[in-house]
């Protein structure tokens, strides 16, 4: 009986000694906002290191933030570049000793084809809460998704013969922040391209260039019926920015 109490003693005191102990994670796009509601949020896993362990999961929430503060104000050491409302997920963790953790952050999480993952290892000290701007992971890349032609489109060469055959895609910075021509992302500073093959042979390059908010389009000649695959590109050279969407599509007689 005596050692029944003892373990329950022994369980009360190591629960009670957990202490919550907050973190405050963000995904930001590289040379960008960050990444929240409008484009569904980034996923978080908080994982003890150890063990592999969940600690904590869930999605970023909130607004991608002030474009004047982030990308337009000179940053100096103790200044923030986030705002009550800038995008963000809340970590509550019950820990009781310095416990050595991994942050993943998956982005965006609703657009599989442009996913990237950002991670980092640090420290957490019970009741020690890492809160304002917190821990920001950077998401490098483009979002892209092909428009024109669709996914395994079937298309009569008789209907696109001796016509410019269009190509079309929409394309925005990895927190959804548009480019422009001009813009703060500026269209002119993004090289995008189209490499098409048929049947598995490298055919030629389609150039795209900017013709309204997000929107590329292209056109060339194709006359000769096959299996196409439309692997479209978008490069900056000054961010290191890059991103790549694929699409197969049919021309037949």
């Amino acid at each position: 009986m005596k050692k029944l109490l003892l373990g329950m003693l022994l369980c009360y005191g190591l629960s009670v000694s957990a202490v919550e102990t907050k973190i405050m994670i963000r995904a930001k796009a590289r040379d960008a906002k960050f990444i929240g509601s409008s484009l569904g949020g980034a996923y978080v896993v908080v994982r003890n290191k150890t063990n592999r362990q969940i600690l904590a999961e869930g999605k970023t929430s909130g607004s991608t933030g002030n474009t004047d503060l982030i990308m337009k104000k000179p940053k100096t050491r103790g200044s923030s570049i986030v705002e009550e409302s800038t995008a963000g997920f809340l970590a509550k963790i019950d820990i009781s000793e310095p416990t050595f953790v991994s942050i993943e952050v998956v982005s965006p999480y609703n657009l599989k084809q442009a996913q990237a993952v950002s991670t980092t290892e640090l420290w957490l000290i019970p009741g020690k809460h890492i809160l304002g701007e917190g821990i920001i992971l950077e998401i490098p890349g483009f979002i892209i998704d092909i428009l024109k032609p669709r996914t395994h489109q079937y298309i009569s060469l008789k209907e696109i013969k001796d016509k410019p055959f269009q190509f079309q895609a929409n394309i925005v910075m990895m927190c959804g922040c548009v480019i422009e021509k001009g813009g703060v992302w500026n269209s002119e500073d993004i090289e995008v391209k189209g490499m098409l093959k048929k049947d598995g042979k490298l055919l030629k390059e389609i150039k795209m260039s900017w013709v309204s908010t997000n929107l590329f389009e292209g056109s060339d000649l194709i006359n000769t019926p096959g299996n196409y695959e439309l692997t479209l590109y978008a490069y900056d050279e000054q961010t290191g920015n890059t991103g790549v969407d694929k699409v197969n599509y049919v021309i037949f007689e």
